[in-house]
């Protein structure tokens, strides 16, 4: 009984004693708070943030004395001495332009400082948020060096690095809270339309290059990590208001409404829980471009007159016009062919059709305005209960998410995402040394429609009486003497007047609705999806059981893909298409010489996809830091990286009028494709490459009357044979292989150091070697025959045939390098300066594969500079933002342009009131005003203007 007795006094001194309380107070070295500074307790899970005053409380389940590390992103890192409990203590940040204590996880997959990172990472916190020149944070990543960010949409950025850019960027990976971002359906991220409230974000941390070997498929170019706070640590309300207006010179002046909430409340030692709402209006950027595009190096804002297809072609086929794509030509007639057929019908006199040319005529298509509201509207929530069961480091979360939202996507052709929405819910659960997490992602199209197709459909309606119109028409004007200019004017307008609803009117109101309620893309254009994904993976760190001699951590996933669009994008008419793909991987980083001066790390992942054989993904990086500080570090790294194919790559079939995009799975060869009878299998088996869809029956028809006259009496058979022969440069039978893996091997060196007290550089060069480049092919199929008989040849050589967008490897040699560079600086102590330059180029033999197209679409020079200051007194900041990118050249379905170089400039002020824990700010974004646009197709984009109250964001 003694003993019992002894051992129960002695747990309750040790539970009494062990319990210290420190109370203190966050400053910079002007004596002002700071607010959101961490507190640790050194080696442990233990912490507090400080308040919107500076102020912080902690309780430690330990002895004194101890240690405690107090950092803020800008401020050097500060270890404070606890000696006894209820100290209260005040501790002074310096500010630390150079950041490189910075932690960084993404790397490694392990925390480290952002100056010994094998390999390059950009970092974004929450001070870089409230100093950013841009409307909201997402925007501000363009000022990141190395990275371009390309406009859609008011509500659609898509961020790339280090080359080959697409609005559809399936190279780029984004991850939220360790999410997958991504729309199941089309494989890419969707900007932040299904994102994080920016009052909720705690870090951003942007790799770029590849980083399959920890990341897996499709961490190809880059990966983007989103990180929120955790409410144990981040509680209370917190929000924000922000309006102001876009600008542009076809949109005009629009306001835009932009407001969150956060709430956050840890209930007890063990439980917390958080909830975050935000919703954006406003007007998208207008796309405006009438002009017809070739496959010639059309350059953006100049005169129609170098475009090879120019206005005033009566079958003018405009890229931002809908509907001009029916042609009497589609018919497989000319005008004069209408009157023929008038004239036999009796409804117009004998002989008149001879006084109709025959030329080909296109309806008066809809422009883009005239299908769309234009209204951009992102709403986000997302809520997530923490459990700590044993009030340490283990930690339970249960996430959901949900976002909606309208948006303009731009593929093949344009698409208007109206009330998409994409929802996410996960369950983790983590420690310091391992992490489980389950989530699954699914998302409805809602009222999506393709825009292309809503004009093409709502002029197919009438389309034979519109075209009989027109004919008498033009023939009753030209009898009255009219000229063929005025008579061709004359028939259009009565035409149009007659069977072509205008915009506003009911007519036209109910034509619309009925085309965008439709899935079936011969009569509508509406989208069907219901796509889903679930995904699971883990991974544990041994460290601690190494004794920190080695960390060394091992990690697995697996996702499953059900593919579900009724058939109107992908091939699933039968039913969802599912499939799967696996991968683990494990990593090791090992400190050697004195003071732990080099560093290596060696990783190696496997994964696989059904369709595929698996992939290795290995990589080597070594670290060296030098000087008497460590403040140079020298790093290199080799690694080869992966991408499977995508969703749309191996199961889309989906008709885009020019063509009809199709899949490349194995599973796909033997699937319906969309308004054909023809299977997969028929696209590879029984084509023909095509270089210039647009140009190609032009090219053959113009060849057919030469060779007649140079060879009387042939047969017209033998001629369109010989139209083929004549014409090899354009048209080679061959067989189109299956889309396989792409695969590269990236080699990376860089340096970064601290020069003195307030300078950082920051150096970057790699170079990538791509092996089964994954782009689209341009084949067609002969709709009466085989490629290997005389009619299959005639139909090829006669342009009855059907037109196929399908995915395979390049066999061609692509490689691309580039160069960062960077410097951050303070001047006069109060002004924070940061120039970077970034250079990318790649090589491409063409002549290797004709029809192949890289697609790089980025700009090979750009310069951004930054001028600012968080205090320049008492309680007031400001920011500058400049841009320039040279001119590039862009390569996509849609079209093909050269982007002009361009220059933009933001900026913004702040003020500070601590009496109501409020940040008032005002700013602009391109306030010069000079509209632009990052590819053929998409919206001028002009400037946004804003002013913001956010109230007690840490």
């Amino acid at each position: 009984m003694r003993t019992l007795f002894s051992l129960c006094l002695l747990l309750f001194c040790a539970v009494s004693f062990a319990q210290t309380n420190v109370t203190g107070k966050v400053v910079d070295e002007n004596d002002q708070p700071i607010p959101g500074a961490n507190i640790k307790l050194t080696g442990q899970a233990v912490g507090a943030v400080t308040d919107f005053d500076g102020n912080f409380s902690l309780k430690v389940d330990q002895n004194p004395p101890f240690e405690l590390q107090v950092s803020s992103i800008g401020f050097a890192t500060q270890k404070v001495q606890i000696t006894q409990n209820n100290q209260n203590v005040t501790v002074k940040l310096e500010e630390d332009v150079a950041l490189l204590d910075e932690i960084v996880v993404s790397a490694s997959r392990t925390p480290e400082r952002l100056f010994e990172s094998p390999v390059t990472v950009e970092r974004v916190g929450v001070t870089e948020i409230k100093n950013s020149t841009s409307a909201n944070f997402y925007d501000g990543l363009e000022n990141l060096k190395g990275v371009d960010l390309n406009t859609g949409s008011l509500t659609f950025k898509s961020v790339n690095t280090r080359g080959f850019a697409t609005f559809a960027n399936t190279r780029f990976v984004q991850l939220v809270d360790g999410i997958d971002n991504s729309s199941p359906a089309l494989n890419f991220v969707i900007g932040n339309l299904v994102g994080m409230n920016e009052l909720d974000v705690n870090s951003i941390e942007l790799l770029p290059g590849a980083s399959s070997a920890l990341y897996g498929a499709n961490a190809f170019n880059g990966i983007l990590f989103m990180t929120s706070k955790n409410p144990f640590d981040h509680e209370g309300i917190r929000a924000y208001a922000k309006t102001g207006i876009t600008s542009s010179e076809d949109a005009g002046d629009n306001n835009f409404y932009d407001f969150g909430i956060r709430a956050a409340k840890k209930f007890s030692e063990k439980l917390a829980g958080k909830a975050n709402f935000s919703y954006l209006q406003g007007t998208d950027w207008f796309a405006t471009d009438d002009r017809q595009y070739s496959d010639a190096r059309t350059r953006i804002g100049e005169p129609d007159e170098i475009i090879n297809k120019s206005a005033d072609r009566l079958d003018h086929d405009g890229l931002n016009i809908y509907g001009d794509e029916i042609t009497t030509a589609a018919a497989g007639t000319d005008l004069r062919g209408v009157a023929q057929q008038l004239e036999t019908m009796g409804l117009i006199p004998a002989g008149a059709s001879a006084l109709i040319p025959a030329v080909n005529v296109g309806r008066t298509g809809y422009r883009e305005q005239d299908l769309t509201d234009y209204e951009a509207r992102s709403i986000k929530f997302d809520a997530a209960l923490h459990y700590r069961p044993f009030a340490n480091d283990i930690e339970v979360i249960l996430t959901t998410r949900l976002g909606k939202g309208n948006t303009i996507y731009q593929g093949a052709n344009r698409y208007q995402l109206k009330n998409f929405i994409v929802q996410q819910h996960k369950v983790e659960v983590k420690g310091d040394n391992f992490f489980v997490r389950g989530y699954r992602t699914t998302e409805d199209a809602k009222d999506s429609y393709d825009l292309r197709f809503t004009g093409i459909n709502m002029n197919r309606v009438n389309a034979t009486e519109w075209f009989g119109t027109y004919a008498g028409a033009y023939l009753q004007s030209t009898l009255a003497g009219a000229t063929d200019a005025d008579s061709h004017a004359a028939a259009r307008i009565a035409a149009d007047n007659a069977f072509t609803p205008q915009p506003g009117t009911p007519e036209f109101q109910r034509l619309f609705d009925q085309v965008t309620s439709d899935p079936d893309i011969s009569t509508g254009s509406k989208f069907l999806d219901n796509t889903s994904l679930n995904h699971a993976e883990g991974n544990y760190n041994f460290s601690s059981l190494l004794n920190d001699a080695a960390d060394v951590q091992v990690g697995a996933s697996y996702r499953q893909y059900s593919l579900n669009s009724q058939g109107t994008i992908f091939t699933d008419f039968d039913g969802p298409i599912e499939y799967s793909e696996y991968g683990a991987y494990v990593q090791g980083v090992k400190k050697f010489l004195e003071d732990d001066r080099l560093r290596v790390t060696a990783s190696m992942r496997y994964d696989k996809n059904e369709f595929f054989d698996g992939n290795i993904s290995p990589r080597l990086s070594l670290g060296y830091s030098a000087g008497e500080n460590k403040q140079h570090n020298i790093r290199a790294s080799f690694q080869t990286g992966f991408r499977n194919p995508d969703t749309q790559s191996l199961f889309i079939g989906f008709d885009v009028g020019r063509a009809t995009l199709v899949g490349s799975s194995p599973d796909n060869l033997d699937r319906r494709l969309p308004n054909t009878d023809l299977v997969g299998r028929d696209v590879y088996f029984d084509s023909y490459s095509l270089n210039s869809v647009q140009d190609f029956s032009t090219a053959v028809a113009a060849a057919v009357p030469g060779i007649l006259a140079a060879n009387p009496g042939i047969s017209l058979e033998q001629a369109q044979g010989l139209a083929v022969q004549q014409n090899a440069g354009v048209l080679s039978p061959e067989t189109t292989g299956l889309v396989q893996p792409e695969k590269v091997t990236a080699f990376d060196i860089g340096y970064r150091g601290k020069l003195g007290n307030s300078t950082s550089v920051d150096v970057n060069a790699y170079y990538n070697i791509y092996d089964g480049f994954i782009n689209q092919r341009n084949v067609v199929t002969p709709v009466s025959g085989s490629t290997t008989d005389a009619t299959g040849v005639a139909d090829i050589a006669t342009g009855n045939f059907q037109v196929f967008q399908t995915y395979t490897n390049s066999l061609a040699d692509v490689s691309s390098y580039g160069l960062i560079f960077g410097v951050n600086t303070k001047l006069l102590d109060k002004f924070d300066v940061g120039v970077n330059y970034t250079l990318a180029k790649f090589d491409f033999d063409q002549e290797s594969d004709p029809g192949f197209s890289a697609g790089f679409n980025t700009p090979e020079h750009k310069v951004k500079f930054s001028l600012g200051s968080t205090n320049l007194f008492d309680n007031f900041g400001f920011g500058i933002n400049a841009r320039w990118s040279d001119e590039y050249f862009w390569q996509a379905s849609i079209a093909n342009a050269v982007i002009p170089s361009r220059t933009l400039l933001d900026a913004q002020i702040n003020y500070s009131v601590p009496s109501i824990k409020s940040l008032f700010k005002v700013g602009g974004s391109n306030i010069l005003g000079d509209e632009y646009i990052t590819a053929p197709g998409s919206g001028n984009v002009g400037s946004q203007f804003f002013i913001s109250w956010t109230i007690n964001n840490l």
